[in-house]
């Protein structure tokens, strides 16, 4: 089998983005989403994300400042929700700062700061993601059993296991269940739900990749080029990406190697 995977290929500025569409429809997704089973019919705690005659906005928590999560706070904070985001390093904190001036939070964060603010949360929305490999556990057991009753979260890093000890994948058709009093919807593939957005968005930023494998064919496509190349986690049985095969406990092998030539 050669694999070439989406989630790792990469770009000039080292970004992924054949991940960065679907990051986007995902994390718009994530604040309606919020805002939906945070209704009382849906086991919410039945309060709006955005304040009303004088009743308190929704406290919104976005662990990650990547693509899903910046997404995810645009539309929440469009709907009037107060969004903090918690991230790991001082220079995403102020990138995000700058960004959203003052329509937003965001704090380096450690577990402990990150259970505090789950605590304080009525939505909390997991965006956090390592390229390649297990989304790391933010959110422990412990933190959702001290959450508010009826509070939700949305764990859109389950694709890559989640970053809620309490999250295991969940459907369309059942998106849904509650641990400890907490709604939790992790449903894989999210932008699933809206395929026609999803399936345009992905073309768009696909079609380049595609061309040159069809164009050039395998290894040669590869070869000429280095972010095409970093996407290669699978041949002759060996493994190319070296978050997967340290995730998997298997040896690594480099994607030059396999191909038999010395790649810049």
């Amino acid at each position: 089998m050669t694999a070439i995977a989406y989630e790792t290929v990469t770009d000039a500025a080292g970004r992924l983005p054949l991940l960065a569409p679907m990051s986007k429809v995902a994390g718009r997704m994530a604040a309606q989403v919020a805002a939906h089973f945070l209704e009382r019919p849906q086991g919410g705690r039945g309060i709006l994300l955005g304040a009303v005659d004088n009743v308190p906005a929704a406290k919104v928590i976005v662990l990650g400042g990547g693509v899903v999560g910046t997404n995810a706070a645009e539309v929440a904070i469009g709907m009037g929700s107060e969004v903090t985001f918690a991230v790991r390093s001082a220079g995403t904190a102020q990138r995000l700062s700058h960004s959203f001036a003052g329509r937003a939070h965001a704090i380096v964060a450690d577990q402990e700061t990150i259970q505090m603010l789950c605590t304080t949360a009525d939505a909390v929305i997991g965006a956090a993601l390592v390229a390649g490999a297990m989304a790391p556990k933010l959110i422990s057991a412990r933190t959702v059993a001290a959450m508010k009753r009826g509070s939700v979260i949305v764990d859109v890093s389950i694709d890559q296991g989640g970053c809620a000890e309490t999250a295991w994948p969940t459907t369309h058709s059942q998106p849904t269940y509650i641990v400890d009093g907490v709604v939790h919807y992790c449903v894989a593939n999210m932008p699933g739900a809206v395929p026609r957005t999803s399936t345009f968005a992905l073309n768009h930023a696909t079609r380049a990749f595609v061309l040159a494998l069809a164009d050039k064919g395998f290894p040669l496509a590869l070869i000429d080029d280095v972010h095409l190349r970093n996407g290669l986690n699978v041949h002759d049985g060996r493994l190319t990406c070296r978050a997967v095969a340290e995730a998997l406990g298997r040896p690594y092998t480099p994607a030059a190697e396999v191909l038999g030539v010395h790649c810049s």
